[in-house]
């Protein structure tokens, strides 16, 4: 069995953030993952200047093509945002964050986690002082020492989405907020390279009391984008999924063990944008492992929008 420092579960940007930053400082670590990289992520792969200052890299030494925009356009009225905003195919954002930290990395579907006289111990085959969890939502560092007695207590979303190849011909990025009595907002993400990122995501309890469901959302968007010209026919085949967003006091960290990006359920309340938090957590987690500071999620925006245009959006959506 290998004993590690660190042992990280989860590759995806949180993940390999904490590693890359563990790794600047000397830190043995290791991460698991079930799926081999490059993976397919469906995302629409939203990321801030805040993103590219935190990993300390500029666009142009990036390897792959950026989507930048400055005008968003939230219910259809243009609005400018202070620094260019970008978008990325996590498909390959992931696997060069991945590659990029430096740390080793296994493919390994975690079964059972426990404690141990050095930690924790993962399947009987790994051990470490530290353990991370960046697995996402179903994360099972999560599943083993949070879940039972301290339960998320943030919204939990339910979105449809899909990223497919297209000749698009706009090029703005499209938010629609509360649009169709919706309890969340629409997309359209066109991305370089001939992609184009489209989805729906709304609260799940919201909608269980109005008694719709984010399919119902979906068809809406996609007749949408039609009748604007935006998208053409095609038989289209989104992919769901559920994560959560922030919480009020949600548990981070018990012991060694410590929760970060959706794993922690840190997506932004009006946006629920969870790039930039899973970055940063996975940062100050490293930099809690190193004693630079106490693992804290004070530093974390809690919205991505500036709350006075957030504020606009909802007073002009059409209920």
């Amino acid at each position: 069995m290998r004993h590690y420092q660190v042992i990280i579960i989860g590759g995806g940007p949180a993940g390999a953030a904490c590693a890359w930053r563990l790794i600047q400082d000397g830190i043995d670590c290791l991460i698991l993952d079930k799926q081999s990289f490059p993976r397919p992520k469906t995302c629409a792969g939203w990321i801030t200047p805040r993103v590219l200052r935190d990993l300390d890299f500029s666009p142009s030494e990036y390897p792959y093509d950026l989507t930048s925009f400055q005008r968003i356009y939230i219910n259809g009225f243009p609005i400018l945002r202070p620094g260019k905003q970008y978008a990325i195919r996590r498909v390959e954002f992931d696997n060069w964050l991945l590659e990029r930290s430096g740390a080793p990395v296994i493919q390994h579907h975690v079964k059972e986690i426990s404690k141990s006289e050095k930690g924790y111990m993962v399947d009987g085959e790994y051990s470490a002082e530290y353990l991370i969890g960046a697995g996402g939502t179903h994360c099972p560092v999560y599943h083993t020492f949070f879940s039972n007695d301290q339960p998320r207590t943030g919204a939990q979303i339910v979105a449809l989405e899909e990223e497919f190849s297209t000749e698009w011909k706009d090029g703005g990025c499209r938010l629609w907020f509360f649009e169709n009595r919706f309890p969340g907002y629409a997309w359209y993400v066109p991305k370089a390279g001939g992609y184009l990122n489209i989805g729906v995501g709304g609260n799940a309890l919201l909608l269980k009391q109005q008694g719709r469901s984010i399919q119902d959302h979906w068809d809406y968007l996609v007749q949408k984008l039609q009748d604007l010209g935006l998208v053409s026919q095609k038989e289209f085949q989104p992919e769901g999924c559920v994560y959560y967003l922030r919480g009020k006091q949600d548990p981070t960290q018990v012991g060694n063990a410590i929760l970060i990006g959706d794993a922690a359920g840190l997506a932004t309340l009006d946006m629920g944008e969870g790039i930039g938090p899973a970055v940063r957590s996975g940062l100050l987690a490293a930099e809690s492992i190193l004693g630079i500071s106490e693992y804290s999620l004070a530093a974390i925006p809690k919205c991505s929008l500036i709350p006075k245009i957030f504020q606009w959006a909802v007073n002009y959506s059409k209920i």
